[in-house]
């Protein structure tokens, strides 16, 4: 069974790695963030940094054509940890209150890898319950033009009820600079359990203005026991 002991303890390590990220970090990677499965703020990120964005997914087929969205604001609390908190809407219709801790362990491999956690608590109002996640997150930049972001973890984590319930996370995307401003990706997300599914989002992200980018893709999304369907997203960020 999962126990308020091993969650805190889980929850507890995402925080505790910001004690010497300093020290531990003395070059920080460029690697770009996914467009669907959010990180907060990138792996080492300074203290201070501040970013509000909002993501928008909707299938373009199927009689559920609900749009997703969800506003968001992120903040480097110290070197290495950053704080998210997240308003998810279906529609015009509040569903969930999530709030994100991610800690950053440090950089590997001549400074080309960085890696960290990120914890994910999430109420959901419909149904009155709180479940979590926890994922390890690895970038490498490969290249002066490729690098990627792999997370791995699990979700719908909940107290009380058996492991069986929760489900595998894993999300992988790969990053291919254009140029100093423009980038294409490929971000793959897998999801295990009776809700579970597979996202595969071809995507591209542009600089509008100083500070202001733009993120956005069309794909296909194949849930558990349902047909792909295409669908498209886009993510407006503004960093301070």
């Amino acid at each position: 069974m999962i126990t308020k002991r091993l969650l805190g303890a889980a929850l507890a390590s995402c925080i505790a790695v910001w004690a010497a990220p300093a020290a531990a970090i003395p070059e920080i990677p460029e690697i770009p963030e996914p467009m669907v499965f959010d990180m907060v703020r990138g792996l080492g990120a300074s203290a201070g940094e501040l970013e509000i964005n909002a993501l928008a997914t909707s299938p373009f087929s199927g009689q559920d054509r609900a749009v997703e969205w969800a506003p968001e604001i992120e903040y480097a609390v110290a070197d290495g940890l950053a704080l998210e908190f997240e308003l998810p809407f279906e529609n015009r219709r509040l569903t969930e209150l999530k709030l994100g801790v991610q800690g950053t362990l440090g950089t590997m491999d001549g400074g080309r890898m960085i890696h960290g956690l990120q914890y994910l608590g999430i109420y959901d109002r419909h149904d009155k319950s709180t479940s979590h996640a926890l994922l390890y997150l690895l970038g490498r930049r490969h290249s002066e033009r490729w690098s990627t972001m792999s997370m791995i973890g699990v979700g719908d984590v909940r107290v009380g009820q058996s492991e069986k319930v929760a489900g595998l996370l894993v999300n992988h995307t790969t990053f291919y600079n254009l140029n100093e401003k423009q980038i294409a990706a490929l971000e793959l997300n897998f999801k295990s359990g009776p809700d579970g599914g597979l996202l595969a989002m071809p995507q591209f992200h542009t600089a509008l203005a100083k500070k202001v980018s733009l993120q956005l893709g069309t794909g296909l999304d194949k849930q558990r026991g349902a047909r792909a369907r295409p669908v498209g997203g886009l993510r407006l960020i503004r960093e301070f």
